[in-house]
């Protein structure tokens, strides 16, 4: 299973474990959520990152993992390079020994002490390095993963990847337009994987093809109702697919700016 895949997995998986919420009432009358999860600690993700329940989704899923992993949204994760991914994946299986939250505590320790910044590379190599020196009588609680998911994870790194595909959590759209929350997380995803393109194509005129860029437009025009019904995972991973051929009319169209300019 490559980086990207399982990293949907875990999503979800974790919105798998949202789905198993019920309402349930104490002694006083007062209501609270109670979960039957069996991949994840979901209360403790939830406190932890201050998650808000309300709508939570399988792109809500996406960006906790990711925030998890410390990016900034789904989209800085899936578009980083191949020893950010490869960290981050590590990352994710080993918490039970080394803890997320204590790689980044200890990470910023060794950059402050030695007055240094650890480029991708590096941190892998610090990272394996630590974890090749891991007791293994040590285990650390409280951990995120429970053990359906450690289970899996160990799988996953065998030659027969589990099946993904669950009817459950393909949430799909079926209807035009999007909902506010929908556009706002589809356009947030288009300015992530335009930043990455434009990045590694390199236009020549880099700043106005910038400002050509319209997300919303974009999105408009990628998405029409003979599309629908489409799953709305399917249709943040075709973003990068059209807008590389989107990006490079934009670059042409500010180069043609530019040279009538001058």
């Amino acid at each position: 299973m490559n980086h990207i895949d399982f990293f949907k997995l875990q999503a979800k998986n974790l919105y798998r474990d949202y789905k198993t919420q019920k309402t349930v009432l104490n002694e006083d009358g007062e209501s609270y959520s109670e979960y039957d999860p069996k991949f994840f600690d979901i209360d403790a993700i939830f406190e932890d990152y201050e998650i808000d329940l309300q709508g939570f989704s399988l792109m809500s899923a996406q960006h906790l993992v990711a925030k998890m992993l410390r990016f900034n949204k789904w989209s800085d994760l899936i578009n980083a390079t191949k020893p950010e991914l490869e960290l981050s994946r590590l990352r994710f299986i080993n918490q039970n020994k080394i803890p997320l939250v204590e790689w980044d505590i200890q990470v910023a320790g060794v950059e402050r002490e030695h007055d240094m910044v650890f480029d991708p590379d590096d941190e892998l190599d610090y990272y394996k390095h630590c974890l090749s020196h891991y007791d293994e009588s040590v285990i650390f609680y409280p951990t995120y993963l429970l053990e359906k998911s450690l289970e899996e994870m160990t799988d996953s790194e065998s030659d027969e990847p589990p099946t993904v595909c669950d009817p459950e959590t393909s949430v799909k759209i079926t209807s035009l337009p999007l909902s506010d929350d929908d556009r706002a997380e589809f356009i947030e995803v288009a300015n992530g994987v335009f930043d990455y393109v434009i990045e590694r194509m390199e236009p020549l005129n880099p700043e106005p093809t910038r400002k050509l860029w319209d997300a919303e437009d974009f999105l408009d025009n990628l998405l029409n109702e003979e599309m629908l019904p489409i799953d709305r995972e399917q249709l943040g991973t075709m973003f990068e697919h059209f807008l590389i051929a989107h990006v490079a009319n934009l670059a042409a169209q500010a180069d043609e700016m530019i040279t009538k300019m001058n």
